[in-house]
């Protein structure tokens, strides 16, 4: 819908729906931008593809699709943003500053962040480390990888096997 203001011709004020702004584009492109670059090091430094992005974060491929060709009519829901940066362990609040939304509450959890084991911020050190061969980070992130998913031993297992040394 467009209209003439009054004493202006040929400016027009368009009427949007859905909430969505003036701003929209750049807001858009903000969003495309932070996603996009999620993505890119989401694959970059963990080796996951579009699909194990969607898998770890409980968003759709085709909502991340969306929001990476900035293709929405209204603004995304608030918990899929949380749930994306969550999974990729991105603090939300950056998403929002992209989406021109005021969410100066902390980030869930935030204050109830245990400390790193000093041996997993070893390991992410080496992960960023340009003197670190590909390979040497292909075998760190499967290793990992490996660890975080093998099926728990049950208690009685673990403690009733012998000890090592």
């Amino acid at each position: 819908m467009t209209k003439i203001r009054p004493g202006q011709p040929g400016r027009a004020l368009r009427s949007y729906r859905h909430g969505v702004t003036e701003t929209a584009p750049a807001r858009k492109i903000a969003f495309a931008t932070f996603v996009r670059r999620a993505l890119d090091d989401a694959r970059a430094m963990r080796a996951w593809t579009g699909t194990e992005v969607s898998r770890r974060t409980g968003v759709s491929r085709q909502t991340i699709n969306r929001w990476v060709r900035g293709d929405w009519a209204s603004d995304p829901e608030a918990e899929r943003v949380v749930a994306f940066c969550e999974g990729l362990g991105l603090n939300p609040a950056a998403a929002f500053a992209a989406l021109g939304w005021d969410r100066t509450a902390a980030p869930r959890g935030a204050a109830n962040t245990p400390p790193m084991d000093p041996d997993v911020e070893a390991l992410l050190r080496r992960l960023v480390d340009p003197a670190v061969s590909d390979a040497e980070k292909f075998h760190i992130r499967e290793t990992i990888r490996y660890l975080a998913y093998r099926p728990t031993l049950p208690l009685d297992v673990r403690n009733g096997g012998e000890q090592a040394g």
